[in-house]
């Protein structure tokens, strides 16, 4: 966590949980936020920055998101596969200046910045970890948006958007409420989460979390991965695959699942009535499912403001469609599925 950023907050108030799955320490206070208004400190999670003048062709040719379309109005959603087709890690991707930004959680931060940089070779191009230059907050509801808008003076009409700030980027995101996103300089930052403060309430990130997961936005955590085809969670039904843009790693494996075989495992929102949090990575149980792989797995979970938890989970299709899906075993609770936002159509 950028040192300046973390004084700031300790100033507003917050107080500093001990790490969670995947997280390096975060800013949270004590009465929790509201999931209908709120800011909250997003600097738990990673950053990559790729700079160079070969930096979009250099990104084109190993992640699954189209980088070209990727440019100061717009942002993607994408993911770094293995040459197996299975995502290393998720992220989201936006442009501060001519420069590209890679969001996710630190964990598999960590190993895109092991890996990545390994690849650029003769390419004019250089992979950094800016957590000493930059830093992250979030921020939803009406409230929110009607006070960025009063700093910025314009936001980012619909979801996909972007919005170059001197020093920062604002990404829309997509949610039952208007959702926002900053990355920048901390002293931009600061001024804004001051004047956005005044009208919301400071929350955990857990909050964010949830309302990524009613989104129906993925997250892959350390301990998931390499658990998933980008398809398995629904990436190509939020621009987060292009099929056409040409090769990548794992496009192989990502290529065929589309063209020449049947998708039999696609994420889903759920609900459990338990009192212990599921964590990503747990497994689904189905007394159907005769994979070897398991009936599903959690890939991301929050707690609910109206009691147990919800969840975002990979899981057989016929499974889900079947006799239904618990947490953990036969006896573990059964979960409440529905279709994301976005619905299952390709």
């Amino acid at each position: 966590m950028n040192q300046q950023w973390k004084a700031f907050l300790e100033g507003q108030g917050a107080r500093f949980d001990e790490p969670g799955v995947d997280e390096q320490r975060v800013a949270s206070w004590p009465e929790g936020g509201s999931a209908a208004n709120g800011i909250c400190d997003l600097s738990h999670l990673g950053l990559a920055r790729v700079s160079g003048e070969d930096a979009e062709t250099f990104l084109q040719g190993q992640l699954t998101n189209d980088v070209k379309a990727v440019d100061g109005e717009h942002w993607l959603p994408g993911a770094y596969c293995s040459p197996k087709g299975r995502m290393i890690a998720d992220f989201r991707m936006a442009r501060l200046g001519e420069d590209f930004l890679l969001q996710m959680p630190a964990a598999t931060q960590a190993l895109v910045m092991k890996r990545l940089p390994m690849f650029v070779l003769m390419s004019k191009a250089k992979v950094t970890d800016p957590a000493d230059q930059l830093t992250s907050f979030g921020c939803w509801g009406e409230a929110a948006a009607t006070a960025l808008q009063g700093a910025t003076g314009e936001l980012p009409d619909a979801p996909g958007g972007a919005m170059q700030l001197e020093g920062g980027v604002v990404m829309r995101l997509a949610g039952e409420v208007p959702r926002y996103q900053l990355i920048g300089d901390p002293v931009v930052l600061e001024s804004l989460w001051q004047t956005v403060a005044k009208a919301t309430s400071p929350a955990s990130h857990v909050l964010w979390r949830l309302h990524d997961i009613r989104a129906g936005y993925p997250t892959v955590y350390g301990v998931t991965s390499e658990s998933f085809v980008a398809q398995m969670c629904n990436l190509q039904r939020i621009d987060g695959v292009s099929f056409t843009k040409g090769c990548f790693v794992g496009q192989e494996v990502v290529a065929r699942m589309k063209y020449l075989g049947k998708l039999k495992r696609q994420m889903y929102i759920a609900r459990a009535e338990t009192e212990q949090r599921p964590q990503p990575g747990d497994a689904l149980h189905s007394p159907t499912s005769k994979s070897g792989q398991g009936a599903g797995t959690v890939v991301d979970a929050a707690p609910s403001p109206e009691g147990g938890f919800e969840l975002l989970v990979v899981a057989e299709i016929a499974a889900a469609e079947g006799e239904g899906l618990h947490l953990h075993g036969a006896d573990g609770p059964k979960l409440e599925l529905s279709a994301p936002p976005y619905g299952f159509e390709e």
